[in-house]
């Protein structure tokens, strides 16, 4: 059964799909896009994806896109532990979380990332390549935006709702945590998955501190850490390198950040 999988190491959308087929027990074969080196726009990858975003999963020739559906599609096209409910409500309050993840949550923490450590690797590149992995992103309004993330950093215009918008996610999660394990219901679910990838986001960029209130994320947090898919599909494919200057970048970064939250900004 060919299957493959066209990812980058550092993307919550691409570890989301990892984590998917690993709680599937499915195997695939990895296709490995530089989005740092701008790779997502050579011409055969826009072929597979003109959106030039990964993941990207290629079965049996048959291209599927978007990271909900690749999840989706996964659990409904491979056997292993279901990864919905079978309560059409239950199923419903699912989608709920991973619309939310599609609309409002990726969106958020895009700038977030890219002003605690992306924009200084890719500033580290003389001018004209920054300038060129900007102008290279075809959606005109994310050029936009990256180029305010990259060139202006936390002064971003956009960039102090987006860490709010991340963390009304997680005061919701304490909330939905009160009276159950995971998310819906008493089963781990793609809810529990599509979420997982951007605590972990801020965890590997040292702004744990958001849920040191918030008692139950945290213990979910930790049980999701324990789950034999987690290593895989989170951690396997991140550079040291990569994980080192999020980390660094991102401790330093924490402050300013926290100011924000806490109404300075």
């Amino acid at each position: 059964m060919a299957l493959e999988l066209y990812h980058h190491g550092s993307s919550v959308c691409a570890a989301k799909v990892r984590l998917a087929l690993a709680e599937k027990g499915v195997e695939w074969e990895g296709r490995y896009v530089d989005i740092l080196a701008g790779e997502q726009f050579s011409p055969d990858y826009l072929a597979l994806n003109p959106k030039a975003v990964v993941p990207t999963l290629v079965h049996e020739g048959r291209v599927i896109r978007e990271s909900s559906i690749i999840c989706e599609y996964a659990d409904e096209a491979f056997q292993g532990p279901s990864l919905k409910p079978t309560d059409p409500v239950l199923r419903a309050e699912m989608r709920l979380w991973t619309k939310r993840v599609d609309e409002e949550i990726h969106p958020a923490v895009r700038p977030v990332t890219y002003v605690s450590t992306h924009r200084h690797t890719i500033l580290k590149r003389p001018d004209a390549e920054v300038q060129e992995h900007i102008d290279s992103d075809p959606d005109p309004i994310w050029r936009e935006r990256k180029r305010g993330w990259i060139r202006e950093g936390l002064d971003a215009p956009d960039v102090g709702q987006a860490i709010r918008v991340l963390d009304k996610l997680l005061e919701d999660m304490e909330t939905a945590l009160a009276d159950r394990k995971w998310l819906v219901g008493d089963d781990y679910s793609l809810a529990d998955g599509a979420v997982t990838p951007y605590v972990n986001r801020l965890a590997l960029l040292g702004f744990s501190e958001m849920w040191a209130h918030r008692p139950r994320l945290a213990e979910w947090f930790e049980t999701v850490k324990s789950r034999p898919s987690f290593e895989p599909a989170l951690n396997q494919y991140l550079p040291d390198s990569l994980r080192k200057d999020m980390s660094e970048n991102g401790r330093k970064a924490w402050p300013a950040f926290k100011t924000i939250l806490s109404g300075g900004r």
